[in-house]
């Protein structure tokens, strides 16, 4: 049952709070394992709906990333993994948040043979909210390494705020802006797991993932969460066109729900 929670150590909660990140080995069980690889197969074949594409076969940013955002709202398998009690409670858990609701989830292939680095980055400056405290759960559903798309984070970098987003095509270096400037890329550590672990990490905690060499497509479910009672900043993104959000008001209803 994915509602039996998995208790953080307070080893694991007081790592994530100092480094802006934690990996949690063996956080779905075998049979959740094969069962979700076989829903995110199957979401990435399908073609409309309400998930949303975001690059093309043959396209620069296909090459970094083959992702598919919002899946949960078209295949009832992912949504049951995605509004999950288990991994909301450990976000919860981890940032200390007096509840935790969904902003989206989005299936994220690195595709083999042609494919590019994901850049030095952070996620809160995609985001369309005014407060930071979000994170991601980044479930592997491949073992990952170096060789084909393992993700690296910048201890104690969630710190730096106010950075502009990076161009994951033509990216700029992170680490040269200004307010970059104390943030040492030498310190990052290598996230390598096994198929079932997951990362959480900040909104804000500078990260990279290496590009697929091998044969295979690299695959994970990533889910964001974000405190309850985030607002609304008012920027453009795709998954709050069109719903007539005012800036300030709180991210919440129903394509928000509330999780833990």
């Amino acid at each position: 049952m994915l509602d039996d929670n998995k208790p953080l150590t307070n080893e694991q909660i007081q790592y994530y709070r100092e480094n802006g990140f934690v990996q949690i080995d063996d956080m779905l069980k075998p049979d959740e394992l094969e069962e979700l690889r076989q829903y995110l197969d199957e979401t990435m074949r399908q073609e409309g709906g309400r998930s949303v594409q975001t690059s093309q076969k043959g396209n620069a940013y296909y090459k970094v990333l083959n992702q598919r955002v919002n899946t949960w709202r078209d295949h009832g398998g992912i949504a049951r993994f995605v509004l999950s009690s288990r991994f909301a409670q450990a976000a919860k858990d981890l940032t200390g948040s007096s509840g935790i609701r969904l902003f989206h989830d989005h299936a994220l292939l690195k595709m083999p043979h042609d494919s590019r680095p994901t850049p030095w980055h952070q996620d809160w400056p995609y985001w369309p909210m005014n407060e930071t405290g979000a994170l991601s759960i980044w479930i592997a559903l491949d073992d990952v390494d170096e060789n084909n798309g393992c993700m690296m984070f910048v201890p104690k970098s969630q710190k730096i705020k106010n950075l502009k987003s990076v161009d994951l095509v033509e990216p700029h270096d992170i680490f040269s802006d200004g307010g970059a400037a104390r943030v040492d890329r030498n310190t990052a550590v290598v996230a390598r797991m096994k198929a079932g672990s997951c990362t959480f990490h900040d909104g804000l905690t500078f990260h990279y993932a290496h590009a697929n060499r091998t044969d295979r497509p690299r695959r994970a479910l990533a889910i964001i969460y974000m405190p309850d009672g985030t607002t609304f900043s008012g920027a453009r993104h795709i998954c709050t066109e069109g719903l007539g959000l005012e800036a300030g008001g709180r991210l919440q209803g129903g394509l928000f729900p509330r999780l833990a």
